[in-house]
């Protein structure tokens, strides 16, 4: 059955040319297999780099972006669907609504935040989703070691931690993420959080 990922990584591409090479492989990886990606509306960076790999691959992209950045003149011009939208809060929101399943490649403090934001959703229980973290290269090692430290210190649960499923590969990423969605209806509106 077909689902939307959402799929958070950086506006710049990195130091290592592997990080455009993951993006691309991700996306046309989705749409060879007949999902749908839904990201942050963006042509430049790994965000660019996911949605032409799905586009270039005969897939459906959604991007949603705030205005600002539209009107910057950095949205993607050859998607699907382009979602206009006020601000970053109402960004994330409506990625969040379109999306099946989320998961994060590099990036910045953006995508931690994007990443942090929905982990921390199915924590308090506003949705059951799946959420991945592809640690490529062991882009993520650092970040993983501070968890379990956090989590020594008493500040995570265990259970917050299983929420966040972690590969290092694209294709088992995938696999555990896209054989999780539930596609029931949930009752959950991102206003209320």
């Amino acid at each position: 059955m077909a689902s939307t990922l959402c799929v958070f990584c950086g506006s710049s591409e990195g130091v290592k040319p592997q990080y455009r090479q993951l993006a691309y492989t991700l996306g046309e990886k989705l749409a060879q297999q007949g999902h749908a990606l839904v990201y942050g509306g963006g042509s430049v960076g790994l965000m660019g780099a996911v949605a032409d790999g799905v586009m270039e691959n005969g897939g459906q992209v959604t991007g949603v972006i705030p205005e600002s950045l539209f009107n910057a003149e950095v949205a993607h011009q050859g998607l699907t669907s382009l979602e206009v939208v006020p601000d970053m809060h109402a960004r994330k929101a409506r990625m969040a609504t379109l999306a099946d399943a989320f998961i994060a490649l590099p990036g910045g403090i953006g995508t931690f935040e994007e990443l942090f934001e929905v982990w921390t959703w199915a924590q308090l229980g506003y949705h059951n989703k799946p959420i991945g973290l592809l640690n490529a290269d062991g882009f993520y090692d650092p970040l993983l070691a501070f968890l379990d430290h956090t989590q020594e210190q008493g500040f995570i649960r265990h259970r917050c931690l299983e929420l966040l499923w972690v590969e290092t590969e694209i294709d088992p990423i995938l696999e555990r993420l896209l054989s999780s969605v539930d596609l029931s209806p949930v009752n959950w509106e991102p206003s209320e959080i």
